[in-house]
């Protein structure tokens, strides 16, 4: 087939396997905070308190007292911008220190925007606890964009932060707001209805929290364990902030506060090396060789975790690394146990969550029970297999029993002699026994050693609809399943169960670089839905008893590290040939025509499902 097609091929198998970081992550906030009509991000730094406010148009009367006299039709005996931040400093929005004194802003920034977009994967679902929509962001998408300080001397222990409000102590406008302190977010989005108390921890910020116990992150310990079991492969992952490290590994930083750009990798291999001799993991009571899989510096995002995309200098105290090892086994274990060994005087309990093809369940060790123990209890469930697409009979194919075909070839030569016997007069009684024998055997081996011959009379295969999207959608279903295997022989012996030729040797060497990708960051997913939507049939010319497939269809796929599931969904057009070799239909050309990324958890509308795995 053209080069162009084995390359188009390549680019949608592994376009799609390697998953990015920017996938997104399967929890998010369902309380609606990140889309009320005002938003406010609050960030504590070392000398002062930054407020990134979007103000919704209808709010602007409360934060009038921030626009420039330029937003105004009438400025008439107006106060000086000094005189009215004091006054919002002070009655509008406050940061008060312990005694009571309120933070006095500056204004950075002023300008009219349009809202920033914060809306998740889930937009559209229920809260499951309450049954009602998550909240959507206003329609009109314009804000009024600021930027303030409030300086402070000294690092105070608390500070209360205090939205406007009405005399009985309410929130005046609806906030939805964040807060930092440093790098570490101490709350995911949350609705600022009333004055609220926070608690700075500036040793390490990660223990900084609000008085209100409904106000707090998603990610509260430092330190979590995560243990996925798949076929063919067990993951042993921990998510872990440097600083806690400290007590196990000299780190071998220069400085005591940061991690600076040239120490970044050298401390990723240190910590993944590390972690690879600890921490003893068995499967099936035997310890398998570990594979370090990838090291990763993340951050907290409003969406959970995600990569740091480049370098950055860290601060050691919010610094957070994520280390995956991976074992390989023969398909889904009995029994995996990981005999966890790391604790200190703050880390007495450390979260753990073990998943499998059934979903997740959440755990944790402590110095008295730190045994991690996954337990097969999958009754029903079947492990994914490459199932070869066998060639039915069909008009544009003989089927040649070989054995049979044997015997009765052999009977004509007999016959002849026992013709000559007869004109001879000779007995042909032992001929005539040996030829029942040939023809008994011709009946018995009929339905064995049968090969299928191209039918001379016909070009082409024959066959219906139906059994095209079957043939097809199992071919798709076998070449993404062969990705799931991680030795490079496993994958290529998978592959040729349903592709032939340059294709073959084209994808098998091309999973060097798929596996290259993922080592810098990327994942590779695990095709969970093929979905066929369209196909029809032509004849390929060139090509002895070949289709042309001019096809449509969807990929589904999920990749989960460090307690959180990426998703992919694309579709496809492509014009995919197949032919019968071996007995069996296999993919020996396949060229590109569309590609597009769509959300995969968008209401799939009434496209007709014709294939599903």
């Amino acid at each position: 087939m053209p080069s162009i097609r084995s390359a188009c091929i390549l680019f949608l198998f592994f376009y799609f396997i390697s998953l990015s970081s920017s996938a997104k992550a399967d929890w998010i906030n369902l309380s609606g905070a990140e889309n009320a009509p005002t938003i406010a991000e609050i960030y504590i730094l070392d000398d002062h308190v930054r407020l990134v406010l979007e103000v919704y148009i209808g709010d602007i009367p409360t934060f009038e007292d921030l626009l420039p006299d330029s937003f105004l039709k009438e400025t008439v005996n107006r106060p000086s911008l000094a005189e009215r931040l004091k006054r919002f400093s002070s009655e509008t929005f406050r940061f008060l220190t312990p005694d009571g004194t309120p933070l006095q802003a500056e204004l950075q920034v002023i300008e009219p925007r349009l809202r920033k977009d914060r809306t998740g994967p889930f937009r559209f679902m229920r809260n499951p606890f309450t049954g009602r929509p998550v909240n959507q962001p206003p329609d009109d998408k314009r804000v009024v964009y600021a930027e303030l300080i409030y300086p402070f001397k000294g690092r105070p222990d608390e500070l209360t932060i205090i939205p406007p409000q009405t005399t009985k102590g309410l929130a005046t406008v609806n906030i939805g707001f964040i807060a930092y302190h440093k790098a570490v977010p101490i709350i995911d989005f949350r609705y600022l209805s009333s004055s609220e108390k926070l608690f700075l921890n500036w040793g390490d910020p990660w223990y900084s929290k609000f008085e209100n116990p409904n106000l707090k992150r998603h990610h509260k310990s430092g330190l979590m364990l995560f243990l996925y079991v798949e076929p063919y492969e067990v993951r042993h992952e921990v998510l872990t902030r440097v600083r806690d490290l400290e007590e196990w590994l000299d780190l071998g930083l220069r400085g005591k506060e940061f991690i600076e750009i040239d120490e970044l990798e050298p401390l990723k291999k240190k910590i993944g090396e590390f972690f690879l001799n600890r921490n003893r993991v068995l499967v099936d009571g035997k310890a398998l060789r570990p594979i370090l899989d990838r090291t990763n510096y993340l951050k907290i995002s409003l969406t959970g975790i995600r990569l740091l995309e480049k370098p950055e200098r860290l601060e050691l105290s919010t610094a957070i690394v994520g280390v995956i090892i991976a074992y390989i086994t023969e398909g889904l274990p009995k029994e995996v146990t990981v005999d966890w060994e790391l604790f200190k005087d703050d880390i007495q309990q450390v979260p753990a969550t073990m998943t499998d093809p059934a979903g997740p369940f959440v755990s944790f060790v402590t110095p008295d029970d730190n045994v991690l123990k996954w337990t097969n209890f999958l009754k029903n469930y079947k492990t994914p297999v490459i199932q070869a697409v066998t060639v039915a009979e069909n008009p544009g194919m003989f089927t040649i029993p070989i054995g049979s075909a044997f015997c009765f070839a052999t009977l004509v030569p007999l016959f002849r002699k026992m013709r000559t016997h007869r004109k001879k007069g000779k007995s042909s009684g032992m001929l005539i026994g040996f030829s029942g024998l040939l023809f008994a055997g011709g009946l018995f081996l009929f339905p064995y050693f049968q090969v299928s011959v191209d039918n001379p009379i016909s070009s082409t295969a024959k066959m219906e609809k139906t059994e095209a999207v079957t043939i097809l959608h199992t071919l798709l279903k076998n070449v993404y399943r062969a990705f799931d295997f991680r030795k490079e022989e496993d994958i290529y012996d998978k592959l040729s169960a349903s592709v032939s030729g340059n294709l073959l040797a084209d994808i098998y060497l091309q999973n060097r670089k798929s596996l290259a990708i993922q080592k810098a960051g990327g994942s590779l997913a695990r095709i969970k839905n093929v979905e066929i939507l369209d196909v029809s049939m032509n004849d390929s010319p060139g090509l002895p008893m070949s289709l042309l497939f001019n096809c449509k269809w969807t990929a589904f796929g999920m990749v989960g590290h460090w307690g959180h599931v990426h998703a992919r969904k694309n579709q496809y057009v492509a014009n995919i040939t197949v032919q019968p070799l071996e007995g069996s239909w296999k993919i020996v050309g396949l060229e590109l025509v569309e590609e597009k990324r769509i959300d995969p958890y968008s209401n799939p509308g009434n496209s007709k499902s014709s294939g599903k795995s």
